[in-house]
């Protein structure tokens, strides 16, 4: 009861953005059908003249929903940018095929005796079409409508990723930041449109034979009314955009704490980590949110602003290991704590910047860092046993999962399996508690506010010393989880706010406050 309470109370305050986020949802739904069935209907209709061109349009068709819808989003970014216009082409492609094949099937399925009778009735090819064989076959067509509105619905999700909005954004946004209640404030409610939506289209499959033609001229405008609620939540003001992963939307450490104690107020579009660092440089956004060490930031020549209130706890990387691991193989931690003090902030740059812009293999890059300190060895046999090492989608967790599965090969008696790429600090970390791996590297300031959450007096009174920091997450850790921070690697990789250098020196801004300043007063 007490779990339902809180989620009710966390829909009460994010009202707004709720309601925002919905009719975005709406909009990407419905614009993307909407295009689906200008293509495909006629599509559908040409292929039953022309039958050499069935097999290869649907094959074509049925290609498009096997491709992952993330890495179809991925690729109409280079295309299109980010935003809603790759997202609407994408989710235009995945609605295609039920209604080419819906549109192709209710027509050769109507009866052939009608037409014959139709025909001898003196109806030429457009009169069989719009009067015998659409009004019989659009039952069918509505059952594609229904499929591919379906099916949009849940895949627009994945269009806050590209900064398009949706609901997704509440999805992303909770799976990073470990909160129940964010998660379902997206998901409930995508589930609702879409059974909604189906129930709604159902309705109309019903409709007598003699008024389909009135659904015909109906249909198209429903769907311009509910594609037009996209354009609704996108009236802001003011001239800068920021764009923000979901994660930092809802950290303390992020756009919380740059509303309550810097009191910025900008337009704000959530996007993935891997995509902002290019958007910003392309001056597709004015600001992101990013990570003080990656190499994108030198790569497209961005600069840190001063975060001069302090709103950014250390973020000081260490592996943290299950104590039963330890105990099982107590060779373990001495031979990852040989990576202690070794990497400090300009070098994990380098590294980053290897691995992020010019696309070098983490292993690869990885292994040359190890041989110039002297610490690579050939791997041994591994039969005592097997570690798994995870990380999160950035780059620098793919390099240090890397690193430690060299030092453990080369060094132990055991194997190292890497699961690299395991999304947010919520997956990974789950992975943890839950005995899938055995290690991953994280940083102190995830550990002190989104794992432990420690309350505001204690951040605030440790915030500005990263021993402390270390110490509480390194008790709380081992205390709440039975899990142990091993040695500091030596980099701080801090979120950071950033843009564009030319653009920072065109306004003369240096620090949060500078921007802060500069924003509100446009």
């Amino acid at each position: 009861m007490e779990a339902i309470t809180t989620f009710f109370d966390f829909i009460q305050q994010q009202s707004g953005k709720l309601l925002d986020q919905t009719l975005t949802h709406i909009g990407l739904t419905f614009i993307s059908v909407m295009l689906a069935i200008a293509v495909g209907v006629p599509a559908g209709i040409l292929i039953t003249r022309r039958k050499q061109l069935a097999a290869p349009v649907l094959g074509f068709t049925g290609i498009l929903q096997t491709i992952p819808s993330i890495a179809l989003l991925g690729f109409m970014i280079p295309l299109l940018g980010i935003g809603p216009k790759p997202a609407i082409i994408a989710l235009f492609l995945y609605a295609l095929l039920p209604i080419v094949r819906n549109t192709y099937t209710g027509i050769n399925g109507v009866d052939p005796t009608v037409m014959e009778a139709a025909t001898g009735m003196g109806m030429s090819r457009r009169q069989l079409l719009y009067k015998v064989q659409l009004p019989l076959a659009m039952p069918v067509i509505l059952a594609g409508i229904r499929t591919a509105t379906v099916i949009n619905v849940g895949v627009a999700t994945l269009a806050a990723y590209i900064a398009a909005g949706g609901l997704g954004e509440f999805i992303f946004g909770g799976i990073a930041l470990n909160n129940t209640n964010m998660m379902l404030a997206g998901a409930i409610p995508a589930a609702l449109l879409a059974i909604l939506f189906d129930w709604l289209l159902s309705r109309l499959q019903h409709v007598n034979i003699r008024k389909a033609h009135k659904t015909v001229y109906a249909l198209p405008l429903l769907f311009l009314v509910l594609s037009s609620f996209y354009l609704l939540p996108n009236t802001y003001g003011g001239k800068m955009l920021a764009g923000f992963t979901p994660e930092f939307m809802g950290r303390k450490d992020g756009y919380l704490g740059l509303r309550n104690v810097y009191g910025l107020r900008i337009r704000t579009l959530v996007i993935s980590d891997m995509i902002m660092y290019k958007a910003a440089y392309e001056k597709e956004l004015d600001v992101i949110s990013g990570s003080s060490t990656d190499g994108r930031v030198k790569a497209f020549d961005l600069v840190v602003l001063e975060d001069d209130k302090h709103i950014f706890p250390p973020y000081y990387a260490a592996p943290i290991v299950r104590n039963g691991t330890l105990q099982k193989y107590p060779e373990l931690e001495p031979v990852l704590n040989k990576l202690s003090g070794t990497i400090n902030d300009s070098m994990m740059t380098a590294l980053n910047y290897r691995v992020d812009y010019l696309k070098e293999n983490p292993e690869k890059v990885a292994r040359d860092f190890l041989v110039a300190q002297h610490l690579w060895r050939p791997a041994g046999n591994g039969t005592k046993g097997t570690i798994r090492i995870g990380s999160k989608i950035f780059g620098d967790g793919y390099i240090l999962a890397n690193l430690y599965k060299m030092l453990i090969e080369g060094y132990t008696s055991l194997r190292a399996v890497t699961k690299t790429g395991l999304g947010g600090t919520k997956i990974v970390f789950d992975a943890l508690t839950n005995n899938q791996i055995d290690l991953y590297p994280e940083y102190t300031g995830t550990g002190l506010l989104v794992i432990l959450q420690a309350p505001q007096q204690v951040t605030d009174s440790i915030i500005s010393d990263p021993q402390k920091v270390y110490d509480y997450v390194s008790a709380g850790f081992e205390k709440n989880y039975g899990i142990k921070w091993l040695k500091p690697i030596g980099f701080n990789n801090t979120y950071a706010l950033m843009m564009r250098r030319k653009e920072a020196e065109r306004l003369h801004i240096h620090s949060i406050s500078a921007f802060t300043a500069y924003v509100n007063h446009q």
